[in-house]
């Protein structure tokens, strides 16, 4: 019903909680021609299983999740703490899981 109320081709974009979307529902309203695609940077499950359609479908784009801004001087901290941790042959901090999906 939401879907069929926006304009028709109309884009969604969701960056704030899974729960605001009824996955299942998305794929039939752009097979439909309710929705031209969407951009999802959240899921209901965290993270977003490696099986799931939303992954290959040519019309829906999935963002990282991380959208915030980071200072600049606190930034460039961590680099050259990173650095400075890969030059003494230590673990980095704060790598992405590729296991977990994200």
């Amino acid at each position: 019903e939401t879907f069929a109320a926006l304009p028709k081709g109309a884009y969604l974009i969701n960056a704030a909680r899974g729960g605001h979307l009824v996955e299942d529902d998305l794929i039939p309203a752009m097979g439909g021609g309710c929705l031209s695609g969407a951009t999802l940077d959240v899921f209901r499950t965290e993270p977003l299983p490696g099986d799931h359609p939303f992954w290959t479908h040519p019309s829906i784009t999935i963002t990282p999740h991380d959208a915030s801004m980071t200072p600049v001087e606190s930034g460039a901290r961590h680099v050259v703490r990173q650095i400075e941790r890969y030059e003494k042959g230590e673990p980095l901090e704060h790598l992405v899981e590729r296991s977990r999906g994200y």
